[in-house]
């Protein structure tokens, strides 16, 4: 073994030359004078100290010369500065710890979950400063250049999420935080996507820092997960992934329905489900290891039904007939002059006589805005006479030769819909509203405004001078302009996916599944329901990648990956003060020797 493997400066031991004149000096010493004494006295009065023991004597006599050798040896070692090699927790290097907080970071791995293990082997890895980086939804740094014993604090608050990861923003951001002579440490599972994290480590590499990997990859060997879920005409269809080594059974559950399924490694299965009349939990038994893919949510608006109120003059059969079909609308028709009573969500006015429509009519529509519901307009050559006053929102002018293509806008009312050009339009100019499809003259087809608290709907195309009441999707057109002129959410709107973000009008207090919060954006981190005074929705992962546990090592060159539960690296342990306190100890016991034999 060299010395190097045990000595940091070999060069010390050269000290040892120091016996040799010890050596001499014993060897030189002058021989013992013979000298005639009453030997008879002291021989009467000095006890036996061993003369009659050879082996003791001749000890005696070396004791001291042994002494003196070893501290001379000792001196010698501790010149040398000895040590071992021992195996600890890194703590002298500035450090940056990327602990990803994940979904699939909750699997349960037996023993506990994945996400446990990875803050246990941070807290061993802490350095002198620590930065500690977390990978959710959106990457946070909860504590930079922090104390160990502040660092470690920082990562007991952490809590994994119900969120798909970005692992390659959170290690982008440590290598920004990272000095020259830090280190990064990644405690991740390398699950899911997580962007091109790979990159990201290569990129740190290349600046020349040292990145470490620690896998953390227990469990999920068996997990089955929803991993879809779309809604469709009074329906929604889920869909079930098989993600792990073997072949599984599960049961899917929905507002008291419920399907089996047989599912091989791989497998994707969907089931449709009647939309169901109250928010309900799409639900997987048995369940495994990672619960937060076995469950769904299915939430629906607390008030389904929009009641409607169509006044018409006209024949107007293809509008009467794609509002009856929308399940979810309650329709009542009336012919003006006739007298309307009751409250509805929706006041529709289509090609109506413009002096036969009652005071009484024109109020129940301004009362509707009021509280809150909506009013439909559509273009007529004597719109302006009807009586709307400031609920229209055109200007109106004269009917006109259209020119030109329509032009729409991006919004929900317009999207995956064509608008035909038509032969003729009412020309008009928006009045304190937004024009969503135009002609060429830019007058408004489609536009919205907002009144009173309430919502205002224009739809310019003049009646039976169209082609697009007879599309398939004028009855689906309509659904959507009900729905957002009564301000009914659809349920594609009510039902998000963990890591989006809930945007509120302002600062509006919401109920959380970890509490509750006041804010204008609520960032999805947990599956479950938030509820704001006048609305539910709800969030699940719904992510096929971050369901799909059992993620291969990483393999990322130029650096190394653990997949053990602590991160480690060899020290040397230096053994300098233990020597020189054994050669101490060995002075004083000299000492003590002398003043037995009397030479103190």
């Amino acid at each position: 073994m060299p010395l190097a493997d045990v000595f940091a400066s070999p060069l010390g031991l050269a000290a040892l030359v120091g016996v040799v004149p010890l050596l001499l000096l014993y060897l030189i010493q002058p021989d013992p004078r013979e000298l005639a004494l009453p030997t008879v006295q002291f021989l009467q009065s000095d006890p036996d100290e061993g003369g009659s023991n050879p082996v003791f004597e001749r000890l005696r006599r070396n004791l001291l010369l042994f002494l003196q050798l070893l501290v001379i040896s000792l001196l010698a070692v501790a010149l040398a500065a000895p040590y071992v090699t021992v195996t600890q927790a890194a703590s002298a290097q500035p450090t940056v710890l990327v602990v990803d907080a994940s979904a699939s970071m909750a699997t349960d791995t037996g023993d506990g979950t994945r996400f446990a293990k990875a803050v246990a082997a941070a807290k061993q890895s802490v350095g002198t400063p620590t930065t500690v980086v977390v990978a959710g939804a959106t990457t946070r740094v909860p504590a930079e250049r922090v104390s160990p014993g502040d660092a470690k604090t920082s990562l007991d608050d952490l809590a994994v999420t119900d969120a798909p990861g970005d692992l390659r923003g959170a290690i982008s951001r440590a290598t920004a935080l990272a000095g020259s002579e830090s280190r990064i440490v990644v405690f991740s599972d390398f699950a899911g996507d997580g962007g091109d994290w790979q990159g990201a480590v290569q990129t740190a590499r290349a600046s020349g820092l040292d990145v470490s990997l620690r896998q953390f990859a227990g469990g999920g060997d068996e997990n089955v997960g929803i991993v879809d879920r779309q809604f469709g005409s009074q329906r929604v269809t889920v869909s079930v992934a098989n993600t792990g080594e073997t072949a599984a059974e599960r049961t899917l559950s929905l507002a008291g329905r419920s399907r089996s399924l047989s599912l091989e490694p791989g497998d994707v299965q969907s089931v449709t489900f009647p939309l169901p009349t109250q928010s309900a939990t799409a639900r997987l038994s048995p369940g495994d290891s990672f619960p937060t893919d076995d469950v769904a949510h299915v939430t629906v608006p607390a008030q389904r039904t929009v009641d409607t109120l169509l006044i018409t003059n006209g024949d107007n059969r293809n509008l009467r007939t794609a509002l009856d079909v929308i399940p979810t609308v309650d329709l009542t028709v009336r012919r003006p002059p006739a007298s309307v009573a009751g409250s509805y969500d929706v006041v529709v006015f289509a090609d109506v006589d413009s002096d036969r429509v009652l005071g009484s009519t024109k109020e129940l529509a301004r009362k509707t805005v009021a509280d809150g519901g909506g009013l439909v307009v559509q273009g007529q050559a004597d719109v302006g006479r009807v009586g709307y006053g400031s609920l229209l929102p055109v200007n109106p002018q004269s009917v006109r030769n259209t020119t030109g293509e329509t032009a729409a806008t991006d919004h929900e009312l317009t999207n995956g819909f064509d608008f035909p050009t038509p032969d003729e339009h009412l020309g008009a100019s928006t009045a304190r509203a937004d024009a969503l499809v135009t002609v060429g003259d830019g007058s408004p087809l489609l536009a919205t405004a907002r009144r009173s608290g309430g919502r205002v709907l224009y739809y310019g195309y003049l009646p039976n001078q169209t082609a697009f009441r007879y599309s398939y999707r004028y009855p689906v057109f309509w659904k959507g302009a009900i729905h957002w002129a009564a301000d009914r959410p659809s349920a594609d709107e009510l039902n998000y996916r963990t890591g989006t973000t809930l945007q509120l009008p302002n600062r509006t207090t919401v109920e959380t599944p970890g509490g509750t919060r006041t804010a204008a954006a609520v960032r999805l981190d947990a599956v479950g329901t938030y509820r704001t005074p006048d609305r539910r929705a709800s969030a699940s992962l719904l992510s096929a990648s971050e369901s799909n546990l059992t993620a291969p090592a990483p393999d990322v060159a130029g650096g190394n990956v653990t997949t053990s539960g602590a991160a480690s690296e060899p020290v040397r342990q230096d053994l300098t003060p233990l020597v020189l306190l054994v050669a101490v100890l060995l002075v004083l016991g000299e000492l003590g020797f002398l003043r037995y034999r009397g030479d103190l």
